[in-house]
Protein backbone atom coordinates (compact mmCIF):
# COMPACT_ATOMS: atom_id res chain seq x y z
CA UNK A 1 0.00 0.00 0.00
CA UNK A 2 2.68 2.63 0.75
CA UNK A 3 4.32 1.53 -2.29
CA UNK A 4 1.49 2.03 -3.94
CA UNK A 5 1.03 6.10 -2.86
CA UNK A 6 4.36 6.66 -3.35
CA UNK A 7 4.29 5.48 -6.86
CA UNK A 8 1.29 7.30 -7.39
CA UNK A 9 2.35 10.75 -6.02
CA UNK A 10 5.77 10.53 -8.52
CA UNK A 11 4.03 10.03 -11.48
CA UNK A 12 1.61 12.85 -10.34
CA UNK A 13 4.51 14.93 -9.50
CA UNK A 14 5.67 14.32 -12.82
CA UNK A 15 3.16 15.14 -14.94
CA UNK A 16 2.74 18.99 -13.09
CA UNK A 17 6.20 19.38 -13.97
CA UNK A 18 5.27 18.21 -17.67
CA UNK A 19 2.57 20.49 -17.35
CA UNK A 20 4.01 23.80 -15.96
CA UNK A 21 7.39 23.49 -17.73
CA UNK A 22 5.54 24.85 -21.43
CA UNK A 23 3.99 27.32 -19.84
CA UNK A 24 6.90 28.84 -17.91
CA UNK A 25 8.86 28.36 -21.29
CA UNK A 26 6.31 29.50 -23.55
CA UNK A 27 5.89 32.85 -21.44
CA UNK A 28 9.17 33.91 -21.65
CA UNK A 29 9.89 33.31 -25.30
CA UNK A 30 6.49 35.18 -25.64
CA UNK A 31 7.28 38.94 -24.47
CA UNK A 32 6.70 41.34 -26.74
CA UNK A 33 9.92 42.84 -28.73
CA UNK A 34 8.12 45.96 -28.55
CA UNK A 35 5.99 47.74 -25.73
CA UNK A 36 4.85 51.44 -24.98
CA UNK A 37 5.88 53.12 -21.78
CA UNK A 38 3.25 54.87 -19.61
CA UNK A 39 4.23 58.22 -21.42
CA UNK A 40 3.61 56.98 -24.52
CA UNK A 41 7.52 56.14 -25.12
CA UNK A 42 8.18 53.29 -27.62
CA UNK A 43 10.37 49.92 -25.40
CA UNK A 44 12.59 47.61 -26.71
CA UNK A 45 13.01 44.23 -25.20
CA UNK A 46 16.56 42.82 -24.10
CA UNK A 47 16.32 39.39 -23.34
CA UNK A 48 18.11 37.99 -20.23
CA UNK A 49 21.45 36.18 -20.69
CA UNK A 50 25.21 37.33 -20.90
CA UNK A 51 26.94 39.60 -23.08
CA UNK A 52 30.50 40.69 -23.37
CA UNK A 53 31.09 43.97 -20.89
CA UNK A 54 33.87 46.51 -20.90
CA UNK A 55 37.28 46.53 -23.21
CA UNK A 56 40.90 46.05 -23.01
CA UNK A 57 41.99 48.39 -25.53
CA UNK A 58 40.16 51.84 -24.14
CA UNK A 59 40.67 53.27 -21.28
CA UNK A 60 41.72 51.83 -17.86
CA UNK A 61 38.28 51.73 -16.57
CA UNK A 62 36.84 49.55 -18.74
CA UNK A 63 39.27 46.79 -18.42
CA UNK A 64 38.58 43.76 -17.33
CA UNK A 65 36.46 42.49 -20.63
CA UNK A 66 34.24 39.96 -19.52
CA UNK A 67 31.03 38.20 -19.45
CA UNK A 68 28.32 39.31 -17.34
CA UNK A 69 24.81 38.11 -16.94
CA UNK A 70 22.24 40.61 -17.25
CA UNK A 71 18.43 39.48 -16.45
CA UNK A 72 15.89 40.73 -18.86
CA UNK A 73 14.26 44.00 -19.35
CA UNK A 74 12.93 46.81 -20.88
CA UNK A 75 14.50 50.21 -22.27
CA UNK A 76 12.89 53.36 -24.23
CA UNK A 77 13.77 53.30 -27.61
CA UNK A 78 14.20 56.22 -28.13
CA UNK A 79 16.14 58.87 -25.73
CA UNK A 80 13.79 60.97 -24.08
CA UNK A 81 12.64 63.89 -25.77
CA UNK A 82 11.74 67.53 -24.67
CA UNK A 83 8.00 66.88 -25.35
CA UNK A 84 7.80 64.09 -22.77
CA UNK A 85 10.28 66.03 -20.05
CA UNK A 86 7.42 68.65 -20.35
CA UNK A 87 4.51 66.72 -20.18
CA UNK A 88 4.96 65.32 -16.75
CA UNK A 89 5.58 68.92 -15.78
CA UNK A 90 9.67 68.69 -15.76
CA UNK A 91 11.71 71.43 -16.91
CA UNK A 92 15.53 72.00 -17.18
CA UNK A 93 16.91 74.45 -15.36
CA UNK A 94 19.02 76.34 -17.68
CA UNK A 95 17.32 77.40 -21.60
CA UNK A 96 20.10 76.87 -24.32
CA UNK A 97 17.76 78.62 -26.99
CA UNK A 98 15.23 77.16 -30.10
CA UNK A 99 18.06 75.02 -31.15
CA UNK A 100 17.59 73.18 -28.22
CA UNK A 101 13.75 72.86 -27.73
CA UNK A 102 11.88 70.96 -30.34
CA UNK A 103 9.24 69.26 -29.23
CA UNK A 104 11.17 65.90 -31.13
CA UNK A 105 14.43 66.82 -29.50
CA UNK A 106 16.06 65.07 -26.80
CA UNK A 107 16.04 66.63 -23.64
CA UNK A 108 19.46 68.27 -22.77
CA UNK A 109 20.75 70.00 -19.65
CA UNK A 110 18.92 67.69 -17.62
CA UNK A 111 20.71 66.29 -13.90
CA UNK A 112 21.26 63.14 -12.90
CA UNK A 113 18.51 63.91 -10.40
CA UNK A 114 15.77 65.26 -12.90
CA UNK A 115 16.42 61.99 -15.40
CA UNK A 116 15.74 59.59 -11.91
CA UNK A 117 12.44 61.56 -11.01
CA UNK A 118 11.09 61.69 -14.45
CA UNK A 119 12.03 57.93 -14.50
CA UNK A 120 10.39 57.20 -11.32
CA UNK A 121 7.36 59.23 -11.96
CA UNK A 122 6.80 56.98 -15.04
CA UNK A 123 6.69 54.43 -13.49
CA UNK A 124 10.55 53.33 -14.66
CA UNK A 125 14.05 53.89 -13.76
CA UNK A 126 17.05 54.58 -14.67
CA UNK A 127 19.00 51.96 -16.93
CA UNK A 128 22.28 50.24 -15.01
CA UNK A 129 25.50 50.47 -16.65
CA UNK A 130 25.41 47.31 -17.53
CA UNK A 131 21.94 47.29 -18.67
CA UNK A 132 22.42 50.04 -20.67
CA UNK A 133 25.53 48.71 -22.05
CA UNK A 134 24.07 45.31 -23.12
CA UNK A 135 21.40 47.59 -24.84
CA UNK A 136 23.68 48.95 -27.20
CA UNK A 137 26.00 46.53 -28.18
CA UNK A 138 24.11 43.30 -27.65
CA UNK A 139 26.10 39.92 -26.71
CA UNK A 140 28.88 39.84 -28.99
CA UNK A 141 31.33 42.43 -27.88
CA UNK A 142 31.29 45.09 -30.70
CA UNK A 143 33.11 47.96 -30.63
CA UNK A 144 29.46 50.08 -31.81
CA UNK A 145 25.54 48.89 -31.96
CA UNK A 146 26.11 48.54 -35.49
CA UNK A 147 29.46 47.21 -35.63
CA UNK A 148 33.64 47.03 -34.95
CA UNK A 149 34.01 49.90 -38.02
CA UNK A 150 33.36 53.43 -37.20
CA UNK A 151 30.99 54.83 -39.46
CA UNK A 152 30.30 58.12 -39.11
CA UNK A 153 27.28 58.72 -41.23
CA UNK A 154 25.27 56.66 -38.72
CA UNK A 155 25.71 58.92 -35.82
CA UNK A 156 24.91 62.43 -34.95
CA UNK A 157 28.17 64.01 -33.69
CA UNK A 158 30.33 67.37 -34.39
CA UNK A 159 31.10 67.03 -37.85
CA UNK A 160 27.21 66.75 -39.01
CA UNK A 161 25.20 67.97 -35.93
CA UNK A 162 24.87 71.95 -36.80
CA UNK A 163 25.61 72.33 -33.43
CA UNK A 164 22.56 70.93 -31.53
CA UNK A 165 21.03 67.32 -31.22
CA UNK A 166 19.06 66.26 -33.97
CA UNK A 167 15.19 64.93 -33.20
CA UNK A 168 14.69 61.46 -32.34
CA UNK A 169 13.05 58.95 -35.37
CA UNK A 170 14.80 60.89 -37.74
CA UNK A 171 15.84 59.11 -41.22
CA UNK A 172 19.31 60.39 -41.46
CA UNK A 173 22.53 59.88 -39.44
CA UNK A 174 21.12 57.35 -37.44
CA UNK A 175 22.08 53.75 -35.57
CA UNK A 176 20.43 50.76 -34.00
CA UNK A 177 21.38 48.33 -31.84
CA UNK A 178 20.94 44.76 -31.95
CA UNK A 179 17.71 45.30 -29.84
CA UNK A 180 16.66 48.33 -32.26
CA UNK A 181 17.18 50.87 -29.21
CA UNK A 182 18.34 54.08 -31.35
CA UNK A 183 21.00 56.62 -30.74
CA UNK A 184 23.03 54.83 -28.40
CA UNK A 185 25.91 56.36 -29.73
CA UNK A 186 25.25 59.96 -30.36
CA UNK A 187 23.11 62.59 -30.15
CA UNK A 188 23.64 63.14 -26.87
CA UNK A 189 25.16 61.49 -23.77
CA UNK A 190 22.62 59.31 -21.24
CA UNK A 191 22.70 59.56 -17.61
CA UNK A 192 22.72 55.66 -16.10
CA UNK A 193 21.97 54.50 -12.77
CA UNK A 194 25.50 54.02 -11.23
CA UNK A 195 27.96 55.83 -9.14
CA UNK A 196 31.40 55.58 -10.52
CA UNK A 197 33.96 54.19 -9.67
CA UNK A 198 37.62 53.65 -12.38
CA UNK A 199 38.49 49.89 -10.75
CA UNK A 200 34.82 48.90 -10.37
CA UNK A 201 34.84 46.06 -12.90
CA UNK A 202 37.82 44.63 -12.12
CA UNK A 203 35.50 42.72 -8.73
CA UNK A 204 32.36 43.49 -9.97
CA UNK A 205 29.49 40.77 -9.83
CA UNK A 206 29.04 39.32 -13.27
CA UNK A 207 25.88 38.89 -12.80
CA UNK A 208 23.77 42.05 -12.87
CA UNK A 209 26.15 44.44 -11.75
CA UNK A 210 24.53 47.89 -9.85
CA UNK A 211 27.46 49.34 -8.88
CA UNK A 212 29.47 50.80 -6.42
CA UNK A 213 27.10 51.55 -3.32
CA UNK A 214 28.52 54.69 -2.81
CA UNK A 215 31.12 57.49 -4.48
CA UNK A 216 30.68 61.21 -5.79
CA UNK A 217 30.44 60.81 -9.85
CA UNK A 218 26.98 59.23 -11.89
CA UNK A 219 28.26 57.31 -15.46
CA UNK A 220 26.64 59.01 -18.85
CA UNK A 221 27.15 56.76 -21.75
CA UNK A 222 26.92 56.99 -25.77
CA UNK A 223 28.97 60.21 -26.88
CA UNK A 224 27.47 63.60 -28.03
CA UNK A 225 26.38 65.65 -30.95
CA UNK A 226 29.47 67.86 -29.75
CA UNK A 227 32.39 65.48 -29.27
CA UNK A 228 34.79 64.77 -32.27
CA UNK A 229 36.68 61.41 -31.72
CA UNK A 230 35.33 58.17 -32.50
CA UNK A 231 36.10 56.58 -29.13
CA UNK A 232 33.65 58.29 -27.51
CA UNK A 233 31.21 56.93 -29.50
CA UNK A 234 32.14 53.21 -27.98
CA UNK A 235 29.26 51.44 -26.30
CA UNK A 236 31.90 50.36 -23.55
CA UNK A 237 33.16 54.06 -23.01
CA UNK A 238 32.40 55.30 -19.26
CA UNK A 239 31.41 59.08 -18.80
CA UNK A 240 31.16 60.23 -15.41
CA UNK A 241 30.31 63.35 -13.79
CA UNK A 242 29.22 64.46 -10.17
CA UNK A 243 25.06 64.34 -10.74
CA UNK A 244 24.33 68.32 -10.14
CA UNK A 245 25.79 68.89 -13.30
CA UNK A 246 23.75 69.65 -16.73
CA UNK A 247 25.46 70.43 -19.77
CA UNK A 248 23.63 70.74 -23.12
CA UNK A 249 25.04 67.63 -24.52
CA UNK A 250 23.64 64.21 -21.95
CA UNK A 251 19.75 63.27 -21.39
CA UNK A 252 18.57 60.11 -20.90
CA UNK A 253 16.35 57.04 -21.74
CA UNK A 254 14.59 54.99 -18.84
CA UNK A 255 14.07 51.20 -18.61
CA UNK A 256 12.14 48.60 -16.75
CA UNK A 257 12.13 45.15 -15.16
CA UNK A 258 9.93 42.71 -16.68
CA UNK A 259 7.94 41.84 -13.63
Amino acid sequence: MRTRMINTFCVRFAIAVLLVAPIRTAGAASLPKKITSSDGAPMVLVPAGKFIMGSNSGDDSEEPRRKVYIDGFYIYKYELTNARFRAAGMRTKENYGPKFNGSKQPVAGVTWFQARDYCAKVGKRLPSEAEWEKAARGTDGRKYPWGDSWEPDKVIWRKNSGGKPHPVGRSYNTNESPYGAVDMAGNVWEWAQDVYSPHYYIDAPTRNPKGPSSGDMRIFRGGAWSYTFATDFRAAKRGRSIPETRVSSRGFRCAKDLN
